[in-house]
C-alpha cells in the first residue's frame, strides 16, 4: 500500500478525483499510466491525435466522436483531470452509493452515461437528435452493410419509435425513455481497468 500512495503523490489532485470520480487509487494510477503513454510529447495534456494510440478507439466506427467528447468545445487539448471525469462515465454503476442533494449527480450513473452517448449523436449540440444526425451515425457503423435506402428507413422507424412529441427529433428525455430497458453499463465500459 506504502508505494501506491507515494505513487499517487505525483499525481495532482488524486485524491480529489478518487472522491469526485470513485476510482479506486488503483483505477487512478492505471488511467495515469496509459495518460502518460498517451502523451507522447510529454505535454502534460492530449490532444485528439494521440488518442489514435487506444485500438478500441481507431477500430470503432465512431471512435472520432468518442474521442471529441473528451474535449470542451474551442478545447485543443485535455489534462489528466478531464480525462479522468470523462472516464468516469465508463464505470460500472454504483446501486449501493448514496448521495445527498448537496453532490452532484456521479459521472457514471445512469443519466449521466445517456447523456454521454446522447451527445455522441447530437453533433450540434441543441438538445436533440435529427435524423440527419441519426442517419451521420449509422453510416458510421453500419458502413456497407446496408443500403442508403435501408439506412434511411432503420433512422426513420427510431425517430418514429422514439419521438413522443411528434417534432420529428428526439429529446434526451425521449432518448432515455428508449432505452429504459438497455443495460448501459454493459454497453458502456472500459476493459483495461479491470
Amino acid at each position: 500500500m506504502g508505494s501506491k500512495s507515494s505513487s499517487l503523490n505525483k499525481i495532482p489532485n488524486a485524491q480529489e478525483l478518487m472522491q469526485e470520480t470513485g476510482f479506486s487509487a488503483a483505477h487512478i494510477l492505471r488511467l495515469y499510466e496509459r495518460f502518460e503513454f498517451l502523451d507522447v510529447d510529454q505535454r502534460g495534456e492530449l490532444r485528439p491525435e494521440d488518442f489514435g494510440a487506444i485500438r478500441e478507439l481507431s477500430m470503432n466506427p465512431i471512435g472520432d466522436r468518442i474521442i471529441s467528447a473528451f474535449f470542451s468545445p474551442g478545447k485543443e487539448a485535455v489534462d489528466f483531470a478531464s480525462f479522468v471525469r470523462i472516464l468516469a462515465h465508463f464505470r460500472p454503476t454504483e446501486t449501493n452509493r448514496t448521495r445527498d442533494g448537496a453532490q452532484p449527480e456521479p459521472a457514471n450513473s445512469r443519466t449521466r452515461k445517456l447523456k454521454f452517448a446522447f451527445q455522441l449523436y447530437d453533433q450540434d449540440r441543441d438538445g436533440k437528435i435529427s435524423r440527419e444526425e441519426l442517419l451521420q451515425v449509422l453510416r458510421m457503423m453500419l458502413e456497407m452493410q446496408v443500403t442508403e435506402e435501408q439506412l434511411q428507413s432503420i433512422a426513420e422507424r427510431a425517430i418514429q419509435e422514439a419521438d413522443l412529441d411528434q417534432d420529428d427529433a428526439i429529446s434526451f428525455d425521449e432518448f432515455r425513455k428508449s432505452l429504459e430497458k438497455v443495460d448501459i453499463d454493459h454497453k458502456m465500459n472500459i476493459r483495461f481497468l479491470s
